[in-house]
């Protein structure tokens, strides 16, 4: 559980770390945390000697396409993420993280055809009540919080299927990146508009650290995610966007008028809504499972 907690805390506390980064352009932090997490992911797999899946993951077409496809979309949550935080949309941002939840279900009944519970439906209707509002009365459309919920949403769905785990796989959409990604970085070296070895030392620190910031709460993830329920990670997941949404109201003073709370309120009762469900459903679950193998024990 602790694990889990520091990955989710690590997660939430991201935008601090973009926010001191604020004079590299948006395009060109994300190409630095695609080529520093490359090495960093490289280093942890040769440590744990963990490389001869790759010549397979080469090879096969299926998996080379499919996390060809998932870097991209991954990449466009990153850019859009890294732009909003810097922009002075954390909060909006935050917002993108809490629907997600909902957007994993939606997109299950899409495309792997899941039935939804009535009480869901329930859920989702009120998020978007919420959404529909906050557009209407704020003025504009949240396009930051549904561009990363949809391409996280995304993101997670075909990795669901992938045939890789989760650090196996975030390396190989890398090593994707990594070349466009060396392309763009010496494009802008070579147009004397590169930030790297241009700023002061602490700045050219961080812009190093980017590999170690990306990488270590997806490890802290996955080794949480192996130990503890999934009941309780997905408890567990709201502490991200809730620390972004406190970092940017209470940090950094984002605007949170009366408006945009009716319309957090409006999402955040649906998710309420949803997470009890689920709880309610999955002890449903459990207890008839624990009936039915004494019934089996009793035949």
């Amino acid at each position: 559980m602790l694990y889990a907690i520091v990955a989710y805390f690590l997660w939430g506390i991201l935008p601090v770390y973009w926010k001191a980064l604020k004079m590299v352009p948006a395009y060109e932090l994300l190409c630095h945390r695609m080529v520093w997490s490359l090495i960093f992911l490289l280093t942890i797999l040769i440590l744990k000697r963990d490389l001869s899946w790759l010549g397979r993951a080469f090879k096969d077409r299926r998996i080379y396409s499919m996390f060809t496809a998932t870097a991209f979309i991954l990449s466009a949550n990153w850019f859009t993420y890294i732009w909003a935080v810097n922009a002075g949309f954390i909060v909006e941002a935050s917002l993108g993280y809490f629907i997600n939840p909902l957007f994993y279900v939606l997109l299950g009944v899409i495309f792997l055809r899941e039935k939804l519970r009535p009480v869901q439906w329930v859920a989702i209707v009120i998020a978007a009540i919420g959404v529909l509002y906050l557009t209407l009365q704020y003025g504009s459309f949240p396009w930051i919080a549904l561009t990363l919920a949809l391409t996280f949403g995304l993101y997670g769905l075909m990795r669901k299927q992938a045939p890789l785990n989760s650090l196996q796989g975030l390396s190989l959409e890398m090593i994707v990146l990594f070349l466009p990604a060396s392309f763009f970085l010496f494009y802008f070296e070579a147009k004397h508009t590169g930030s790297f070895g241009h700023l002061p030392f602490d700045k050219n620190m961080l812009l190093l650290m980017a590999g170690v910031v990306t990488a270590l709460p997806l490890l802290f993830f996955a080794a949480g995610a192996r130990l503890i329920r999934l009941t309780t990670l997905g408890l567990l997941q709201y502490l991200a966007p809730t620390l972004q949404f406190l970092t940017g109201v209470v940090v950094y003073k984002e605007p949170f008028t009366t408006t945009r709370f009716v319309g957090f309120l409006i999402i955040w009762i649906s998710l309420a809504i949803f997470t009890a469900e689920s709880l309610v459903e999955l002890r449903k679950r459990r207890k008839y499972r624990i009936i039915q193998g004494t019934n089996g024990v009793f035949h």
